[in-house]
């Protein structure tokens, strides 16, 4: 059975859901940071941070003066539109604002970063400074 409060100067639908929806037995869902995965191949490191419903345009990555990698990932969406049929009585499907600053390792190629987001996935490509190898050739020297 829904608990109840009783108001009879408004009709009972509200407050049902008020009931139902704002009270302290049913707990909120905590904000939490997005999840993030880091793959490490022999050629780059791939990030890969959960960003359901984002697009690109809901993101800025770029390196700060420290040369470390910063994601910044804010939802812009219109709190006051309503929808077409009703009015919400409780929304929680807002993911405003993250930042996250991570520390490169040091053979990161800074200068070829890329990233991408597809299927509520941003990707972020950290390629490694291709290391060259000394040339292991046999030089024969004359004694005399």
């Amino acid at each position: 059975m829904l608990p109840v409060r009783r108001n009879y100067n408004q009709t009972w639908m509200p407050d049902i859901f008020n009931d139902f929806f704002d009270n302290t037995w049913m707990e909120r869902p905590k904000a939490t940071a997005p999840a993030i995965n880091v793959l490490e191949t022999p050629e780059a490191y791939q990030l890969e941070l959960a960003a359901p419903g984002m697009t690109k345009s809901d993101f800025d990555v770029h390196l700060d003066e420290q040369g470390d990698l910063v994601i910044n990932m804010e939802k812009k969406s219109d709190n006051k539109k309503e929808h077409e049929k009703g009015h919400y009585v409780r929304r929680e499907f807002s993911y405003t604002k993250f930042q996250q600053t991570m520390l490169l390792p040091d053979d990161t190629d800074r200068e070829a970063i890329s990233a991408k987001v597809e299927n509520g996935v941003l990707t972020v490509n950290l390629p490694k400074i291709k290391k060259v190898e000394p040339e292991n050739t046999k030089k024969q020297i004359t004694v005399e």
